[in-house]
C-alpha cells in the first residue's frame, strides 16, 4: 500500500455535475477532499452496522 490515499470518486462525473449545476470549473484538489469526506461517512456507517451486529453496511447506516 502506498502513502497516497486513493481517490474514491470519478473526477469526470464530479466535474460534469459542478459545471451543469453552476457553470463553474473544479480544481484538482477537490477530489482528495471529497474522497476524505466519503471515507468519514463510510467509517461512521461501518460503525453503525457493527453496533447493530451486522456485517453488511446498509443505506440506513448513513443516516
Amino acid at each position: 500500500m502506498t502513502d497516497k490515499k486513493e481517490v474514491l470518486v470519478e473526477a469526470s462525473k464530479v466535474k460534469t455535475y459542478v459545471r451543469e449545476k453552476s457553470d463553474m470549473n473544479t480544481s484538482a484538489g477537490i477530489f482528495d477532499v471529497i474522497s476524505d469526506k466519503i471515507r468519514e461517512m463510510c467509517d461512521r456507517a461501518i460503525e453503525n452496522a457493527r453496533n447493530d451486529g451486522r456485517k453488511t453496511v446498509k443505506d440506513r447506516d448513513f443516516s
